[in-house]
């Protein structure tokens, strides 16, 4: 089912407004796509922006960091208001004029109270979707955390509440007068791709290649 999210004064861009998308789908396969975020807090009255790995698993985007980190410090009293975005960069717009040179891109923006995830198996739940995150099929194909490695471990929960996307696609827009000028003007397409797995220097040679790598 495809959700609607409100737009809020902190999720409306004051640029390029025709350029954001509030439905979940949108939304959701940008933060499933990106392997990483930045999530930006107060700390000492000054702002602070973090990138970090995340994992969405329904309406909840879940933040993985050390426990003695400064926002998972913060986090423990009554939550920390955060901000938390997530950027995909599509290509390279090049247009005839400096002035108008862009990317196609795809971004997320979230925002509200994050809190620290205590259940210990929500904890590994969350850890477990973590790994398949970045690569479906891990979580199973590796050894689970021990208690000493999971307390020093924390993950914020943020509610996908306060929430936009924004959306730039297509090729360059040149202002008319300047169509004739003799420089090139397109579009550059970007990818992330995996390539060939290299073995860890130390890997038993009998170790197979996991299916889910090939």
């Amino acid at each position: 089912m495809v959700l609607a999210y409100h737009p809020k004064p902190g999720t409306t861009p004051t640029r390029y407004p025709h350029r954001a998308r509030y439905d979940s789908e949108t939304v959701h396969q940008i933060l499933d796509e990106a392997l990483t975020c930045h999530l930006g807090y107060i700390r000492a009255g000054r702002p602070v922006v973090l990138p970090t790995m995340h994992v969405r698993c329904g309406e909840t985007l879940y933040i993985h960091g050390s426990s003695g980190s400064g926002p998972m410090l913060a986090a423990k009293a009554e939550g920390l208001p955060v901000c938390v975005t997530a950027t995909l960069v599509d290509g390279l717009v090049l247009a005839r004029s400096a002035m108008h040179h862009s990317l196609n891109y795809r971004s997320a923006v979230v925002m509200g109270t994050a809190h620290l995830v205590d259940d210990r198996e929500q904890k590994l739940q969350v850890l477990r979707a973590l790994l398949d995150h970045i690569r479906p099929g891990r979580s199973v194909d590796c050894r689970p955390p021990t208690r000493r490695e999971l307390a020093a471990t924390a993950v914020l929960a943020l509610g996908l509440a306060e929430v936009s996307a924004k959306v730039r696609s297509g090729g360059p827009v040149d202002d008319p007068e300047d169509c004739a000028l003799p420089h090139w003007a397109g579009v550059v397409p970007l990818t992330l791709t995996a390539q060939t797995p290299q073995p860890a220097v130390d890997l038993d040679l009998a170790t197979p290649l996991p299916t889910y790598l090939r």
